[in-house]
């Protein structure tokens, strides 16, 4: 990668990661004010014994809570992330491919011209390597125990030039908030909807029989109206923000192996690489579904990627693996005829 092209990635991903904390943030709060307005405009005609809704605390609460998911994210995301796969970090390397796994590393940190991230282990036995971090100077690069019994040296390597291309670009800032807020929001959403389902109906069954006509009637209506569309708002949130964590994802994985070709100077190994990948069909459990977008290949059980068509190419995490590899071999073309026509020259002249 080139190096204005390289600087214009990294600061679309500083302005792609402070975009996504806002509108985190405003989520949160539409959720909290959106849900004290319908409240409010419930219980605003109700009897002087009834309960009457005028202090937004919901939003209040979780607008509070969305600027503390937010803070907390970017502190201490990447330790969530490894926590959660159960991840344990290599200080001195104790096998063969441990030692292999950290020379790799250290290799390609000096290929990237990035400082050796910290290196750990992900106890599983599917294949499969995903970076974290905040930034190029706290970074970390996860494998499993199955990807280091399965690849060559130089399939490793590859693997761990992708992983550090995500380092270089900043994408390990944006993906790990990503990840971090898409499992908040699928939390939060789950927990308002088993509470909305424990007082929220009887709330609006109470409502539905005050009132015929006129301004109680209208405000009934009109808060019943936005209490529907802070529901929709519960349910469909977890689903458009993995959409949008699969979108982030498809987006940067071309751009990685691009990198990593260029690290490796050899796009075939990266190709080879991924065709293993692919081919264990067992998910990596460790992992799991929020951080997704975080690997290199798809954890999950990876049927979407044998299916043709827009559908599945949509709903897969990861781009169509067979477009990534063919990539790859158009590369390695490439390069192999540029060296046959530098060698010509070399020679004829």
């Amino acid at each position: 990668m080139t190096g204005p092209n390289l600087f214009a990635q990294q600061e679309a991903n500083r302005k792609r990661t402070r975009w996504l904390v806002f509108g985190f943030i405003l989520f949160f709060a539409w959720v909290g004010f959106g849900g004290d307005l319908g409240f409010y405009l419930l219980t605003r005609d109700a009897s002087p014994q009834s309960y009457h809704h005028t202090i937004p605390i919901i939003g209040l609460i979780l607008t509070a809570v969305g600027l503390a998911i937010c803070w907390y994210s970017f502190k201490k995301g990447p330790a969530r992330v490894l926590w959660a796969a159960g991840a344990w970090e290599i200080i001195e390397p104790a096998t063969p491919e441990q030692k292999q796994l950290v020379n790799v590393v250290e290799e390609m940190a000096i290929a990237s011209g990035l400082p050796r991230p910290r290196i750990w282990v992900v106890p599983d036995p599917d294949p499969n390597a995903f970076a974290t971090g905040l930034d190029q100077q706290h970074a970390n690069i996860a494998v499993t125990e199955g990807l280091l019994k399965t690849l060559n040296r130089d399939e490793l390597q590859a693997v761990i030039a992708h992983e550090m291309a995500h380092i270089s670009n900043l994408d390990v800032r944006l993906m790990t908030l990503l990840a971090a807020m898409v499992g908040a929001i699928a939390l939060m959403s789950d927990g308002m909807g088993r509470m909305l389902g424990r007082g929220g109906g009887r709330a609006l069954a109470s409502s539905g029989g005050r009132g015929g006509g006129g301004k109680k009637g209208g405000g009934n209506q009109l808060a019943i109206l936005i209490l529907v569309l802070w529901v929709i708002t519960l349910i469909l949130a977890p689903i458009i923000s993995r959409i949008l964590a699969m979108a982030v994802s498809r987006k940067r994985e071309y751009l990685a192996d691009a990198s990593s070709a260029q690290f490796t100077r050899n796009p075939d190994a990266l190709a080879s690489a991924l065709e293993k990948l692919d081919a264990a069909k067992e998910p990596t459990r460790s992992i799991t579904q929020g951080a997704a977008h975080l690997c290199i290949v798809d954890p999950s059980a990876r049927a979407l990627n044998d299916k043709e068509g827009k559908l599945a190419d949509f709903l897969a995490s990861h781009p169509p693996m067979r477009q990534r590899i063919a990539r790859l071999h158009g590369m390695a073309f490439q390069q192999a005829k540029k060296e046959s026509t530098e060698g010509q020259v070399a020679s004829q002249g």
